[in-house]
C-alpha cells in the first residue's frame, strides 16, 4: 500500500522522546502488532509476549530512532526480530491433522506438550477496527486456523516476507527496507513462499465463507443441536469431510459418521453442556463450552469451539480444551451468566 509507512507518522526523534506522547502512540499500534506476530508464532500468548517485548524494546530505544522512517515500520521491524529469535530453532506449531493419521472413534487419547499446537486467538485482539468490508474480510482470512498452519509451514524468513507483502500490503522495497536485504531477495523469498503456501493450504472451495444470515442461521442450529445433543440434527449440518480435533489431544477424525459415533461414544459426557458466544476467534464464530458436573444444574468449563464453516456446511469443529487458558483470554465467566 503505497505511502502507508511515510509522511504523517515520521515524527523526529526528539519530538517522540519528549512530547510525553509515546506510550499512546505505541499503544495505537499494539492491535496491528499482534495480527503480525501471531502470524509469525502461531500462539497467541507468544504473541502478547512478542509485542510486549518490541514495545519495552521500543521505550528503551527511543532515543536511537532517527525519524527517517516511520514509526510503524520502526516498531515492525523490533516486532520482526523478536519473532526471528523466539523462532530460532524451534519445531513448529500444527494442528492435529498435520501430526497424526485420521483416527477414529474408539482411538485412544494422547496428549501433546503446549508448544506443539496452533493455538486460537481472540477477534479483538487482532482485527483492524475499520468499516471497510473488504479490508475486515482480508483480515479474517488470513487469520484463518488453516491458513495460519499453513504459514508455519515456512521458514522464518519467508514467512515474514509473505505476511508483509501479501497480507499487509507492503512494497518490496519496504520490506527489502525492514528486512535489511535487497528487493530481488524479497522477491524470491516470495515467490518460494508462494509455492509452498499452494502446496499445502486448502483449495479455494474449502475456505471459509464470511459470516453472514445463511451461516448465522447454520451456527443456530448448532448451538441448539448441540445442547440437545441431538447428534442427528448435529451431523446433517456437517460438511462429508468435516473434521474434529481436541488439542492438546492428537486425536482428530474426519466425516459425519465417526464425528457421531464419537460424541455418542467417548464423548458422551458432552451431553447436556451450555454453548456461549464469544466475539469471534481467528475470523471465525467460537463458543465457550461448559459441561454439567451433576444433576444439581452446575457447570464446569470445558472447550473453547471454534467453528469452521462453508457454502452453508461446517467443515471443521475444534475444541481447545486448555479452558484455563482459553476462557480468561476471550473472556468467558468461569460458569454459564444465567447459572451464576
Amino acid at each position: 500500500m503505497a505511502g502507508l509507512h511515510t509522511t504523517a507518522e515520521t515524527t523526529p526523534r526528539p519530538a517522540l522522546a519528549a512530547n510525553g506522547d509515546l506510550e499512546r502512540r505505541l499503544e495505537e499500534h499494539r492491535r496491528e502488532l499482534t495480527g503480525y506476530c501471531y502470524r509469525m508464532l502461531g500462539s497467541s500468548f507468544e504473541a502478547e509476549d512478542a509485542v510486549q517485548d518490541t514495545m519495552l524494546r521500543a521505550w528503551r530505544s527511543i532515543e536511537r530512532f532517527e525519524g527517517r522512517s516511520s514509526l510503524k515500520s520502526w516498531l515492525y521491524r523490533i516486532a520482526t526480530n523478536v519473532c526471528m529469535d523466539m523462532l530460532n530453532g524451534r519445531q513448529r506449531r500444527a494442528r492435529p491433522m498435520e501430526l497424526t493419521e485420521v483416527g477414529t472413534p474408539d482411538s485412544s487419547l494422547h496428549t501433546l506438550p503446549e508448544v506443539t499446537w496452533l493455538e486460537p486467538i481472540p477477534d479483538a485482539r487482532v482485527l483492524p477496527q475499520s468499516s471497510d468490508p473488504a479490508e475486515l474480510a482480508q483480515a479474517q482470512e488470513t487469520l484463518r486456523l488453516a491458513f495460519v498452519a499453513t504459514l508455519q509451514h515456512l521458514p522464518a524468513r519467508q514467512r515474514a516476507v509473505l505476511i508483509l507483502r501479501e497480507v499487509l500490503r507492503w512494497s518490496a522495497a519496504e520490506t527489502a527496507e525492514l528486512l535489511d536485504t535487497s528487493v530481488a531477495s524479497v522477491n524470491s523469498a516470495l515467490q518460494r513462499a508462494r509455492a509452498t503456501i499452494a502446496d499445502t493450504q486448502p483449495t479455494s472451495e474449502d475456505a471459509p465463507t464470511t459470516l453472514g444470515g445463511d451461516e448465522a442461521e447454520l451456527l443456530d442450529r448448532y448451538v441448539t443441536a448441540f445442547e440437545q445433543y441431538d447428534i442427528d440434527a448435529l451431523v446433517k449440518l456437517l460438511h462429508e469431510d468435516a473434521t474434529l480435533s481436541m488439542p492438546p489431544f492428537d486425536l482428530w477424525l474426519r466425516g459425519p459418521e465417526h464425528i457421531a459415533a464419537w460424541h455418542l461414544g467417548m464423548g458422551h459426557e458432552c451431553r447436556g453442556s451450555r454453548l456461549i458466544p464469544t466475539s469471534g476467534a481467528n475470523g471465525l464464530p467460537a463458543f465457550g463450552q461448559y459441561r454439567p458436573t451433576g444433576p444439581g444444574g452446575s457447570f464446569q468449563p470445558w472447550a473453547l469451539q471454534v467453528i469452521e464453516h462453508s457454502n452453508g456446511r461446517i467443515t471443521g469443529l475444534n475444541a481447545f480444551l486448555d479452558t484455563a487458558r482459553w476462557f480468561p483470554l476471550f473472556g468467558l465467566p468461569p460458569v454459564p451468566p444465567d447459572t451464576a
